[in-house]
This record gives C-alpha cells, structure tokens and sequence, in this order.
C-alpha cells in the first residue's frame, strides 16, 4: 500500500532522480513527444505542468525560476515563448499520457507523453545567400568541365602576358631616378654631417 507516499522514487537516489525528471522535461519541451516508462511519465508529467503554470506568469522571475529548475535558458525562453501561450485559456492538463504496451526486454509498461495542444515551432528567417560566394562557385564549377586543353590555353595565355609586362617594368625602373638612400654614402653620410654639424 502506498498510504502518504506523495510520489514515485522510481528506484533511484534524490539526486539521480532530480536529475532525470529535468531531462525528460527538457526533451519534452524540445521534441513535443517522448516515450518514456509509465512511471516516468507521470512523474515527469506532473513536472511539465508545473513548469508551464511558471511560463504562464511570464516576467522576469518566473524565467529564472524556470532557468533553476530546467537548467537551461533556451528551454526557459521556449516554453515562454511557444508553449505557454498555447494554454492561456487553459487551468492545467497540458501534458498527456498514451500507453503503449508492455517493452520486449524487461516487460515494464511504456508510454508515450506529449503535450496536450498540437504546437508548431515558428519559422526561422532565411539568411540571404551572398552573391560573390555564388559567382566564384560557377566559375569553379564551369572551369572543373572544361577539358584539359582549353585549361592549358589559358595558362599560356596568362604566360604571355606576364611576358609582355615584364620588359615595361624593368624599362620604368630603370629611368627612376635613384633614392639619396642608393646614392654612395647616402644615409651614413648625413648622419655624420648632423653629428659633426658640417651642414655642407
């Protein structure tokens, strides 16, 4: 007989126990469906209702409240979010529990736990595609189809060019003018001037 036991130990320490019925809650918020034991079940039913009396709240307090006992801000903004607004007109019976039959291993009773409204995730907004990343890829992709001989075309007209630039730019450094640094003596030079003050 269980006369004044409250809830399930479920055979395991406090601690433990704590533990297990915050995860399966936090499942539960994220997958809106999970299988579980029946006793786990109901215990973890009985946690979920609480927690989304808390999120009906709302404000500041009721989210660290539920950011304690979950363990997680982002479970704590969900149900706040998605799930609370589900069940405003409702005074409880958000989760429900179906049995599904006897488990092949141990026989222990299964169930599965949902909650009590269908409740869809909103849409995240689509990030924008950046066209340069698409350009580049194109290219890639249509030099990856040509053959090897227009590949080996272009090389050699890349070659060329850099051919015809070459002769130009030894031309320009030649005509500069040569720097006071390049200059015999340039930069020991002046520095013995300054330290000799021979400004000459």
């Amino acid at each position: 007989m269980r006369h004044r036991r409250l809830r399930r130990k479920l055979g395991v320490k406090t601690k433990h126990r704590k533990a297990l019925l915050r995860n399966l809650v936090r499942s539960l918020v994220l997958s809106k469906r999970i299988q579980t034991t029946l006793p786990k079940a109901k215990e973890a039913s009985a946690m979920a209702d609480k927690m989304v009396t808390l999120a009906k709240r709302e404000g500041l307090h009721a989210r660290r409240l539920l950011i304690a006992r979950l363990g997680s801000e982002d479970i704590a903004g969900r149900l706040i979010k998605n799930i609370a607004p589900q069940f405003k007109d409702r005074q409880g019976g958000y989760t429900r529990i179906f049995r599904l039959g006897n488990r092949p291993g141990d026989g222990s009773q299964m169930a599965l736990l949902e909650f009590s409204t269908f409740i869809e995730e909103p849409e995240k907004p689509k990030k924008p595609k950046k066209e340069k990343k698409a350009k580049e890829a194109k290219q890639e992709r249509v030099e990856q189809a040509q053959p090897e001989k227009v590949k080996k075309e272009k090389l050699q007209e890349k070659t060329k060019e850099k051919e015809a630039e070459a002769p130009e730019t030894k031309k320009q450094k030649e005509t500069e003018p040569k720097k006071e640094s390049e200059k015999k003596g340039g930069f020991l030079k002046t520095l013995r001037k300054f330290l000799t003050g021979d400004d000459k």
